[in-house]
């Protein structure tokens, strides 16, 4: 069970009643708290949660439409998305309780000021590296609508400027990061038809993708709620037309695809994880055509060429700077 988790059962008498978890964890908590809903904004916690406690795990990225008498906030990494969070459930607990609960070297101790806007935080626990606080919230804020907080800006590509709208806890929020802009400049070549942008973030490479080949089916898949939101801004503003899904992983992809990019995750919270990366490496074969390409890049310390040579029987690496590397193969 998740550290966080554990702590919240320390003190399970607090949590009988109708409570919302925001940032709900793919673990058994809700089972220890039958008054309890989840809500997470990650679709594979949501797949895990769905099949353990139908019907009290919701997905999305605003508050869920379910009565609650206090709510607990799991911390996420973003402190953009904490301070979202914090006021959406807060200007739903007028007089009632909030909770925030996170690891210490997550920067809990930190989110708990914040707490401060809507009355007097105090600390309930701190075990397992968490911290636990409290606060009985007399001054609810108004509730900001999400898109009041993206972060819009303009990328200068070759066939114009590409407007990019990002929202709070999206990757690399209100900046292009520097492995995306290594990719953006080499996309020449590419097999013309289905293309999926994997982790599609705020939907950088897509756009890019559907604006200069129109003609192709562009497909964006992440695994975050918010992500996928800041896609479908970003097609948008751009006037241009793509599906966007939300799955974990290569396993919610089509399949029959002509080409592949990335920019593939390997961080989830505070903790280092390859496994998406990996699995997309690994699995590739099974989603592209004949003929198929994947294009993608990595940091260079990422040992990411035995696994697609494992995977399609070849890798070339296009180009290297700036600490990344541009790999390509083939579906032979």
């Amino acid at each position: 069970m998740d550290p966080r988790s554990e702590v919240l059962l320390r003190q399970a008498e607090l949590f009988q009643g109708p409570l919302l978890v925001a940032g709900a964890q793919a673990d058994g908590l809700l089972g220890q708290l039958p008054g309890a809903h989840g809500w997470t904004w990650h679709a594979g916690d949501q797949a895990v949660l769905e099949s353990r406690f139908a019907g009290r795990s919701h997905y999305g990225v605003e508050v869920p439409e379910v009565a609650f008498d206090a709510a607990v906030l799991f911390l996420p990494k973003s402190r953009e998305l904490a301070a979202y969070l914090l006021n959406a459930l807060a200007s739903r607990l007028t007089g009632r309780t909030l909770y925030l609960v996170g690891e210490k070297r997550g920067g809990v101790e930190s989110a708990a000021k914040q707490l401060q806007a809507f009355g007097r935080p105090r600390k309930l626990d701190s075990a397992r590296h968490c911290q636990l606080w409290q606060v009985t919230v007399d001054n609810a804020p108004e509730a900001k609508p999400l898109e009041s907080l993206a972060e819009r800006f303009e990328l200068p590509l070759e066939d114009g400027p590409l407007q990019v709208i990002s929202l709070p806890g999206v990757f690399s929020h209100g900046r292009l990061d520097k492995g995306t802009a290594l990719l953006l400049e080499h996309l020449d070549g590419l097999p013309s038809g289905h293309v999926l942008d994997f982790g599609c973030g705020a939907g950088v490479l897509g756009a890019t993708i559907k604006r200069r080949y129109p003609q192709s089916q562009v497909t964006l898949l992440d695994v975050d709620a918010f992500a996928v939101a800041a896609s479908r801004l970003t097609l948008a503003a751009n006037g241009l037309e793509g599906e966007v899904i939300s799955g974990d992983g290569i396993d919610a992809a089509p399949t029959d695809l002509d080409v592949i990019l990335s920019n593939p995750p390997f961080h989830t919270g505070v903790h280092t994880d390859y496994h998406a990366s990996e699995n997309l490496l690994k699995k590739s074969r099974e989603h592209l055509r004949k003929g198929g390409e994947i294009r993608l890049v990595a940091n260079s310390f990422l040992r990411y060429q035995p696994l697609i040579e494992g995977a399609l029987g070849n890798c070339e690496i296009r180009a290297e700077a700036q600490g990344f590397r541009i790999y390509r193969a083939t579906h032979g």
